[in-house]
């Protein structure tokens, strides 16, 4: 059994390195130690949840059945924000608790992967609107206290034109500029769990939670299967924190105890275009529709437009996007577009589902963004709801609903002051790109790229003895080669999918979603991960019957016909689906 918290010594600190090694050695812990918390699911709350654990002492563990941010957490507008759109909800808690999230992210936890990003609100009403937007946005710049990004600006039609020349003259009769924040979802929950790893967390991605462990009436750990191998392991703790977004329900009913909430999935589909197909300034686009908000965001040599926001009750791992969902996102940003979106334009697109806290009979756009936590039985926390900036708020929450069942005092949440991998001499390595482009032989532009993904960790990717691997992948050049290998050593990376749909984005960066780059990419990772020339093949096979089976779930018109085309489409961890003998 876990000692008294005041005794506990403290975990061993690693480099946060997620390789082969790591992974072997944390099967062996899994299934040898008791710890005080598993945490279950590898999302931004799961990972979370593992880095408030262990920055207070505690010994934990977190185990993911896919990869880091497979479900959720890669799928999100990429936005650190407080939800504007919330106010009118009259959620004033949530939308001071989110602002203030973003500021620290923005300048302690992560300004290597949070950024500010502008919008601009297109008026279209000259009576009410502007007071009435102007004064949102002013609670909006107030609540979240300290801010280090600029208040809202007002434009007239002609200085909004200006900002973003491809709206139509007659969509707008003037402008409001304010700023919140973005970032790259998956790559900053990954983050969050390499962190978690370097203060003592064990870390571990394809181990599916397969059944509860239970002593008398309490629950006392998890059976888990390993999907790469099919080995089990029971691993045992004190406490159990569901951590599972979406799938919260179907682990609840597992563990054998009566679900606190119920939580529906609502799904959200982005797509990304080139830049160059809306000419703009350095800002995006706000939109109020007759459902919810329509975004279009910058990111780097892209767009993303979205959201949608609907029902979803097929299967949770793969929401498909339809045609529907598509034209929708079409016909709406085109409604103020001098030159309208096309789906030939589209270079990407993709599909989430948000883990909403159900009410009775409301509109998943209704349903609160707030989360719940609870205690189900004695040794189970469940954590559902909330939304992606206010991870940590949450994270901190299940693990001090889960201190009833430690041993001794529990101390308080500190990732407040506890800045993610990366963070710790960012801003100085900003002063020294040109440096560092010298060093590395490396052009400074691919120096910034580096920095706002890897931060201080740059040196890692780029001290590399192969020279060929500072060159970029052939047909995904903003990325380098030794970006992909990295993603094998170092960031957990365990198949094709994972680093061209996360640890890089280039399924949805490039019109041919990573299959012209699948097997270059796979050679650069198989070294690693131990792969021979079958596998390779394989993994390159699964892969694109995943793009084909997604291209066409995106041509049909229902979500039935397009989850059965998306379904249908091979895993890349073979045992993932197979029941428990």
């Amino acid at each position: 059994m876990a000692s008294n918290a005041t005794s506990r010594s403290a975990p061993d600190p690693t480099d946060g390195t997620l390789g082969p090694r790591a992974r072997a050695a944390a099967w062996r812990r899994l299934g040898s130690e008791t710890f005080d918390v598993v945490v279950v699911g590898g999302g931004v709350v799961g990972a979370g949840a593992a880095l408030d654990a262990a920055t207070r002492g505690l010994k934990v563990a977190v185990v993911e059945a896919r990869d880091l941010a497979s479900g959720t957490s890669s799928r999100s507008s990429k936005l650190f924000h407080g939800g504007l759109r919330y106010l009118e909800q009259l959620e004033f808690g949530l939308v001071r608790e989110a602002l203030r999230e973003r500021e620290l992210m923005l300048t302690r936890l992560a300004p290597h992967l949070v950024k500010p990003v502008s919008f601009l609100y297109p008026l279209r009403n000259r009576v009410w609107e502007r007071p009435y937007t102007a004064a949102g946005l002013f609670l909006y710049d107030s609540m979240g206290g300290a801010r280090s990004v600029p208040g809202q600006r007002h434009l007239t039609r002609s200085g909004a034109l200006r900002l973003m020349p491809a709206l139509r003259r007659d969509a707008l009769i003037g402008g409001i500029r304010y700023y919140d924040a973005q970032a790259d979802d998956a790559r900053h929950t990954m983050t969050v769990a390499r962190t978690a790893a370097h203060y003592g967390a064990v870390v571990r991605t394809s181990t599916q939670v397969v059944d509860f462990l239970h002593e008398a009436d309490r629950v006392s750990g998890v059976r888990v299967r390993d999907v790469e191998t099919g080995e089990l392991a029971d691993v045992r703790a004190e406490v159990v924190i569901n951590c599972t977004g979406v799938w919260t329900d179907e682990l609840q009913k597992a563990s054998g105890s009566r679900g606190r909430f119920r939580v529906r999935a609502s799904k959200g589909v982005h797509i990304v275009v080139p830049r160059d197909r809306i000419v703009a300034e350095d800002t995006g686009l706000i939109l109020r529709t007759e459902k919810s908000v329509l975004f279009v965001i910058p990111w780097r040599n892209h767009w993303i437009v979205g959201t949608t926001d609907t029902d979803w009750n097929l299967d949770l791992a793969h929401p498909a996007a339809t045609r529907k969902d598509i034209d929708y996102i079409l016909d709406q940003v085109n409604t103020v577009l001098a030159t309208p979106l096309t789906h030939d334009d589209i270079e990407g697109v993709y599909a989430g589902l948000r883990p909403l806290l159900a009410g009775e009979s409301e509109e998943s756009s209704k349903l609160s963004r707030e989360h719940a936590v609870a205690r189900v039985a004695p040794g189970l926390v469940a954590i559902a709801g909330g939304k992606y900036t206010t991870y940590r708020v949450m994270a901190a929450d299940a693990v001090d609903a889960a201190a009833v069942d430690l041993p001794g005092r529990t101390r308080p949440s500190i990732t407040d002051q506890v800045p993610l991998l990366g963070a710790d001499g960012y801003h100085a390595l900003v002063n020294q790109i040109d440096l560092l482009a010298t060093r590395h032989g490396v052009h400074p532009y691919r120096i910034r790229h580096l920095l706002d993904r890897y931060g201080s960790l740059i040196h890692e990717v780029l001290d590399v003895d192969n020279p060929d691997l500072l060159k970029p992948v052939d047909a995904a050049p903003d990325y380098l080669k030794a970006e992909i290998v990295y993603a094998a050593t170092h960031e957990a990376a365990l198949h094709l999918e994972d680093v061209l749909a996360r640890r890089t984005r280039i399924s949805i960066e490039y019109p041919h979603r990573g299959q012209d780059c699948a097997r270059q990419v796979a050679e650069l990772i198989a070294p690693t991960l131990d792969w021979d020339a079958k596998t390779i093949d394989h993994e390159v096979e699964v892969y694109q019957a995943r793009v084909q089976a997604e291209r066409d779930s995106q041509t049909l018109p229902a979500d039935e016909a397009a989850d059965a085309t998306r379904s249908a489409a091979p895993e890349s961890r073979p045992y993932l689906l197979e029941p428990i003998t």
